[in-house]
């Protein structure tokens, strides 16, 4: 909250703003410049607040370079608008940083293991594959672990970006995630130590993202950005690794947000488009024209969020895949139905 004010007076001073009239963008809502480069205040105040309180390790060192990484380019980016390409290679880069410091996804439930009449082990392990190597000491890699999270991140990252669409929506959705994990770590923490650092984190990101949100509500004074909206993707996708590998609750607490950037990427690719070129296809702007307003719509994204992250903290992995079928389902059902009746708007 102090960090935000003396960011948009920065902002505006040094051109790190968002022009409706220069920005052509089809899924621009505003009219009015508005400052970017909220990254920088979410990540500062996360960061301080990491290195007062939780005891320094290489991953909390790997965390943070991976979050500075994507500020940096997230920065760039609302200043310069670089091509997708080279944002896409920063977000690979910072995932690489943190996988390299430590975390990885060595297994994820396997939620078919009450069906199977116990044939299959309760996990599928993701770290049988190692390769050792010789650098100034030996190290190894976990092959299928590291890749695996190195595209959960990178996926998550670009799906809260997605998200970004009113005023107030996609932190209220990161905050809402932050919330959900935190009290799962907490949860397993009386059984793993370890997981007292993990739940730590969750709160202070989502004491981070809550002081960025009250500026960002509707109307907002000031925009997330790729800065902002990249480190927060991240920190969900990086701690829902490190909460004892609690995958499928970040998908669940996530999943309409999710599943509507995969139908976009498909709709877009199907119409013979980039799949990141920019159109009004969005459930928020189905919903928009349907005469809802960005208050509405942001507390429709967060009431949802919360409904699926209380379901997820009180299913096991069987019953979130069984409620990630049907909220799919549902969700893909209602993207297609908006879309038919209510076809993208070209850009004016």
């Amino acid at each position: 909250m102090f960090l935000v004010p003396i960011t948009i007076f920065f902002a505006r001073k040094y051109g790190f703003v968002d022009d409706p009239i220069k920005h052509k963008h089809p899924a621009v809502l505003h009219k009015r410049i508005i400052p970017r480069a909220g990254g920088f205040p979410i990540f500062f105040a996360f960061a301080t607040a990491t290195l007062l309180l939780i005891p320094f390790s290489q991953k909390i060192l790997g965390i943070l370079l991976g979050g500075v990484t994507l500020v940096i380019i997230g920065l760039v980016d609302d200043k310069l608008n670089l091509n997708i390409g080279l944002r896409l290679l920063g977000q690979i880069l910072a995932a690489i940083i943190v996988v390299a410091a430590g975390v990885g996804i060595a297994f994820i439930t396997n939620p078919l293991s009450l069906f199977d009449g116990g044939l299959n082990s309760g996990v599928i392990r993701l770290d049988n594959l190692r390769v050792v190597f010789e650098f100034f000491g030996q190290h190894s890699i976990l092959v299928w672990a590291d890749i695996f999270a190195i595209l959960w991140i990178v996926w998550v990252i670009n799906m809260v970006n997605f998200s970004s669409g009113v005023d107030g929506q996609m932190p209220g959705i990161v905050l809402v995630a932050l919330a959900v994990l935190f009290a799962a770590s907490l949860r397993f923490s009386l059984n793993d130590p370890s997981q007292i650092v993990i739940f730590k984190l969750a709160l202070i990101g989502a004491g981070a993202t809550l002081g960025f949100l009250i500026f960002n509500f509707y109307p907002a004074k000031i925009f997330p950005g790729d800065s902002g909206s990249y480190f927060l993707g991240y920190l969900v996708a990086v701690l829902s690794i490190l909460s004892g590998a609690k995958v499928g609750t970040a998908v669940l607490v996530m999943a309409i947000p999710l599943i509507d950037g995969v139908f976009t990427i498909v709709r877009r690719m199907a119409s013979g488009k980039s799949p990141f070129a920019g159109d009004r296809g969005h459930l928020h702007h189905k919903l928009l024209e349907l005469g809802w307003g960005q208050r509405r719509i942001a507390l429709f994204y967060w009431l949802l969020c919360a409904i699926l992250g209380a379901t997820a903290l009180a299913l096991n992995s069987t019953g979130k895949l069984f409620a990630a079928i049907v909220i799919s389902i549902i969700a893909l059902g209602g993207l297609v139905w908006l879309n038919m009746n209510l076809p993208p708007k070209a850009q004016k």
